[in-house]
């Protein structure tokens, strides 16, 4: 089981009321960090993974959370972020509880494994409708009880439309999950696109994004911003670049620092757990 750790020599392990933890669950992975609330600085990360071409079950993700010693901890607050391609997005004028489902089965099959869940974003003014299989939330739920589940779109819009909010044209971001990838589109403050796209291949990211182009009519003078599981894909940035002039890795931002030990990590990597304390 691939593993990395990055950690601050004042942690505490017995000082967690005073720290914030995030954490990040899939099958592809796990991995959560610890802001130290008192000095607003990021002082751990762990990031788990299975072996090449293995996911993890609900019994590999149930040891991995039981055997680490500060998941067993409580904290002053907990975010739970989940990864999923199906969403919708409804405007907050527009949408009705009682319609959730509804929404949903609009753009996605609705299928007995998964459990439908909301989060409400705040810009642009909309809920975000998406499905987490019934397995790992249980698990969530028993070991984080009381805590909301946020799809990894939260904390991603809250990133990009910081940045977007002060830029006068477009923004453009990419954002690699294992299995899919997001793109995201803001023109002048507007959300234009935020889809999901199923891939297999580095080819299909770049296929994805320069159809979208073409019809978007985005030229060459743009800049890309990416985020995730890019370093798997270490061809991209060369392919992308026959295409766009600015290829750019977002970094997380906020109310916070990172200790000196993050000073040669990829912060991209985790942008959307880090991201996660500013949707307080």
């Amino acid at each position: 089981m691939p593993f990395l750790e990055l950690f601050d020599e004042t942690l505490d392990i017995n000082s967690s009321e005073n720290y914030m933890l995030s954490l990040e669950a899939a099958a592809d992975g796990l991995s959560f960090c610890i802001l130290d609330t008192l000095r607003n600085k990021y002082i751990l990360i762990r990031h788990y993974e299975p072996d090449e071409g293995k996911n993890f079950t609900i019994e590999d993700l149930t040891g991995v959370i039981t055997s680490d010693e500060y998941l067993k901890k409580k904290y002053r607050k907990i975010y739970i972020i989940t990864p999923s391609p199906k969403f919708t997005l409804v405007p907050a004028p527009l949408y009705d509880p009682e319609k959730t489902e509804e929404y949903f089965i609009f753009n996605h099959l609705r299928d007995e494994i998964s459990v439908i869940l909301t989060n409400k974003l705040p810009v642009p003014d909309a809920f975000v409708i998406f499905s987490l299989a019934k397995p790992l939330a249980g698990l969530l739920n028993h070991a984080f009880p009381d805590t909301q589940h946020f799809i990894h779109l939260k904390p991603l819009l809250r990133h990009i439309t910081y940045w977007d909010k002060n830029l006068s044209g477009r923004y453009i971001h990419v954002h690699i999950e294992k299995d899919f990838f997001n793109l995201v589109i803001f023109d002048k403050n507007i959300l234009k696109i935020c889809n999901a796209f199923i891939y297999r291949s580095s080819q299909d990211i770049l296929y994805h994004v320069m159809n979208v182009f073409k019809k978007m009519d985005i030229k060459q003078e743009e800049t890309i911003h990416f985020s995730g599981n890019i370093e798997k894909h270490d061809d991209l940035i060369p392919d992308f670049s026959a295409y766009v002039r600015g290829i750019k890795f977002s970094g997380p931002f906020g109310n916070f620092t990172f200790s000196y030990v993050f000073n040669e990590a990829a912060l991209h990597r985790f942008l959307n757990l880090f991201s996660a304390a500013n949707c307080e």
